[in-house]
């Protein structure tokens, strides 16, 4: 009942949410029977494509799918999570965006010592990470985590399963065809991939690369180091010793997780330049968004519908708002809004229902 409640939160409107929740207590009684007689089949998925920020394929998987991921998150994901460094972030509750651009600005303030000594980063991303993840790999580090043979097998079935073999598209092939090749999941071996869209999925992530995050933070002796899914950051005085890391790390990841950095996102360069990270600019004495996230939220509220104008300004007011230093970004998303003919508050955070 408590991953069902978990699962529903906002996707209760959903057709498929709607449909489970008709007769929900025969379907969670159901499902809980096919779970403990290991009867248990996922079904069909739902294969669509996304187009922000760029094309790729989504899989969602059908909502009693769903709850099953959330019931095996609920018993393994908290005590698996207690293991990771805490410089992992991201699907981690507590860990967002905000936790990781501000625990980036702690580290760069240490290493430069408040801005008054120079000092550089090492900025990497994974190619293609979610359709290069070896299942393989992964079933061997869930076994070595998970004692319990019921919730092994369970884990195991959810990794392994293939939603190829059993989806509905529900976007035109004009859009598919905007996702390049490499970056689909019907273009990989069975063995590859896990399928963009499922908490089982981001939580199996962490999981995977956890590998990497130890070998940083033990083998290499990196100091500064942060992750937020496949992108991550290593801080260090010396542009040398950043190379050395990186040679190491290129190595470490073919050879041990089987993917490969991105070379034409690896940067390495002055602090003093700002670090782009999670959506957000570390500079010497604050913290901005990033100009194509605030340009993407001016074009999205003044082309929005008026019936969803204010939750996406108020979502837009939101995510502006983490940043340390937003005043200008803020007081133009107000005037586009106001523009639109609605009210803004005077801290300018929100938006209203009512006119200006």
């Amino acid at each position: 009942m408590q991953a069902y409640l978990d699962c529903r939160r906002n996707k209760r409107s959903s057709r498929s949410a709607l449909a489970f929740e008709l007769n929900l207590e025969r379907n969670l009684m159901q499902l809980h029977s096919e779970l403990v007689n290991r009867t248990y089949q996922p079904g069909a998925s739902i294969c669509f494509v996304v187009t922000h920020p760029k094309p790729r394929e989504v899989w969602a998987a059908d909502f009693r799918d769903r709850i099953v991921h959330h019931l095996l998150y609920n018993h393994i994901g908290p005590r698996i999570e207690r293991s990771f460094i805490a410089d992992s972030c991201a699907c981690i509750p507590g860990r967002g965006t905000l936790y990781a651009a501000q625990r980036l600005e702690a580290k760069v303030r240490s290493q430069t010592q408040n801005w008054s000594r120079p000092a550089h980063y090492l900025k990497c991303d994974l190619a293609n990470f979610f359709v290069s993840i070896d299942k393989r790999i992964l079933a061997d580090q869930l076994v070595a985590r998970i004692p319990e043979p019921d919730w092994q097998a369970l884990a195991l079935q959810i990794l392994l399963h293939d939603p190829r073999e059993n989806y509905q598209l529900h976007s035109p092939a004009r859009l598919l065809n905007r996702v390049p090749q490499h970056k689909r999941l019907n273009s990989q071996p069975s063995y590859r991939g896990l399928p963009i869209g499922n908490l089982s999925s981001q939580f199996f992530a962490n999981v995977y690369l956890d590998a990497l995050d130890q070998f940083v933070k033990h083998r290499l002796g990196a100091r500064h180091y942060i992750r937020y899914v496949d992108d991550f950051v290593l801080l260090h005085q010396s542009p040398q010793q950043l190379n050395a890391w990186l040679a190491e790390i290129e190595a470490f990841l073919p050879e041990r997780l089987g993917v490969r950095l991105n070379p034409t996102k690896t940067i390495l360069q002055s602090i003093d330049r700002g670090v782009d990270f999670v959506g957000q600019v570390i500079k010497p004495w604050r913290r901005t968004t990033r100009r194509r996230t605030v340009e993407h939220a001016l074009r999205q509220v003044a082309s929005a519908p008026t019936t969803s104008l204010r939750e996406t300004a108020n979502s837009y007011f939101g995510l502006l708002t983490q940043a340390s230093h937003s005043h200008t970004d803020r007081r133009r998303l107000a005037k586009a809004v106001l523009l639109r003919g609605k009210a803004v508050n005077a801290g300018m955070t929100k938006t209203y229902k009512g006119a200006a």
